[in-house]
This record gives C-alpha cells, sequence and structure tokens, in this order.
C-alpha cells in the first residue's frame, strides 16, 4: 500500500512538474519592430503592436506553442503620413486585413531555454514559415505590478515583403525587413 501512494504521490508530483504553463500576451507589451533600407540611405523602423495572444511553455518537456494577433490599425513609424500609406491598399490594405497573426508550434530549446519558434505567419491572408531566433528570454514568479509569474522574450527574424504581397516602391525599397519581437506575458 506504501508503494502504491509513493507512486501515486510521484506520478501526481510528474505530471504537475511537466504541465505545461499558458501565458497571456500583454498587448502594451508586444510589438513587432520592423526595419527596412528606405531608398538605399537610411534603416526606417517602425511597430506594430500585439493585439492579443498566448504563449504555451513545457520547459520539463521542451515544448510550446505561440499564437499572436497583431493590430495593423495601429502601426507607427513616426510619421503620420507614411501610417496612413502603409494601412492603405498599397501596403496592408487594413480595410480588408486589419490583423496579421504568428502561430507556431514548434519551440525549439538550447538548455533551459526557448531558442527559435518555427511558425507560420498570415499577412493579407498570405500564410509564410517563419523562424524566429529568440535572443533574449526571462521568467519571473511575481510580476511587480499584476501579482502573477510572467515571462518575456526577445526575438528576431529576417523575410521578404513581398512574399506577403507587399510590393510597393520595390526595388526602390528593399525587399528585405528585419523583424524584432518583443513579448510579455502573464501566466492565466
Amino acid at each position: 500500500m506504501k508503494n502504491i501512494l509513493a507512486f501515486i504521490l510521484l506520478g501526481s508530483w510528474w505530471v504537475a512538474a511537466s504541465a505545461a504553463d499558458t501565458y497571456t500576451i500583454d498587448p502594451k507589451h508586444t510589438h513587432a519592430t520592423f526595419h527596412f533600407k528606405h531608398f538605399g540611405l537610411s534603416t526606417f523602423a517602425g511597430k506594430i503592436p500585439a493585439q492579443d495572444g498566448s504563449v504555451t511553455l513545457d520547459r520539463a518537456a521542451k515544448t510550446g506553442t505561440v499564437e499572436v494577433r497583431f493590430d495593423l490599425n495601429k502601426i507607427a513609424t513616426g510619421v503620420a503620413d507614411f501610417d496612413d500609406h502603409l494601412r492603405s491598399a498599397d501596403f496592408f490594405d487594413v480595410a480588408k486585413h486589419p490583423t496579421a497573426t504568428f502561430k507556431a508550434s514548434k519551440i525549439t530549446f538550447q538548455g533551459d531555454e526557448p531558442a527559435t519558434i518555427a511558425g507560420e505567419l498570415t499577412i493579407k491572408n498570405i500564410t509564410k514559415p517563419v523562424t524566429l531566433k529568440v535572443t533574449s528570454f526571462a521568467c519571473i514568479d511575481k510580476h511587480p505590478m499584476a501579482n502573477v509569474p510572467a515571462c518575456g522574450a526577445n526575438a528576431t527574424a529576417s523575410l521578404k515583403r513581398s512574399d506577403f504581397g507587399l510590393t510597393y516602391a520595390a526595388p526602390a525599397v528593399r525587399d528585405e525587413i528585419d523583424l524584432e519581437i518583443e513579448v510579455e506575458a502573464m501566466r492565466k
């Protein structure tokens, strides 16, 4: 009987220890920052904030998923006229496609931390594979403001805007876009 009880306790500890944690994206601290060469003169940047999403991590099993929606209506470069142009049919056509999504079900780990996140990015109903390289990752037991466990990360990727139907001003404006993703999420 003691062996059965010990087995049940050990089994329930293992299930708890290996259970995945789900985190809700904090849209105030989650953005996709994009960089591109503008007419070959300078590197221009803008931000697209997250609308909502979630991250599930099972650090014991070294697996996880990510799903984030980005609000293209709130794209911001610091130049109002350019922001309006990016929202137009020439670029993101937000009247028809107000969000972009990133969905991933393959997270690879290096040691105890995520190293890459392979998923699919959808812009203007065009879906392409994108792999993010995680450049920093941290979790805390108690977020100082929300009083719940939280994690944050930064990741990078490069893509071609033409793959998503964003061809306006090419080739004068470079096709390659560098992305930096900053994300903070709190455990449900």
